[in-house]
């Protein structure tokens, strides 16, 4: 798989699944599997026991990855989802949210 057009930190939203309609921020981007995490999307429990003493177990929480297809970057314009395209401005290669035309950050 090539290269996301979502990066870590984008503000987005969940297209479909369990979790459809919640927002987020991407957490990690992992190209080669076409997979985001996202921030209190998908997230599984995990039970984790006492390493030391101090080092408590318990129950945590974990965000797991989700396809990069089942979301969607928030245009920082008017809040929507949007995809993202790519221009070029001075010699460089910059995204922007093909909605509204917006430089995104």
């Amino acid at each position: 798989m090539a290269g996301l057009k979502i990066k870590k930190g984008d503000r987005v939203i969940v297209l479909s699944g369990k979790d459809k309609g919640k927002e987020g921020v991407v957490h990690k981007a992992m190209p080669t599997e076409g997979k985001v995490v996202v921030e209190g999307v998908n997230t599984a429990k995990r039970h984790r026991a006492a390493r030391s003493a101090t080092d408590t177990g318990g129950i945590i929480h974990i965000d797991k990855p989700i396809p990069v297809s089942n979301v969607a970057v928030i245009s920082p314009s008017d809040g929507k989802a949007t995809r993202v395209g790519y221009k070029f401005e001075d010699g460089k290669k910059v995204r922007i949210c093909k909605r509204t035309g917006v430089e995104l950050p």
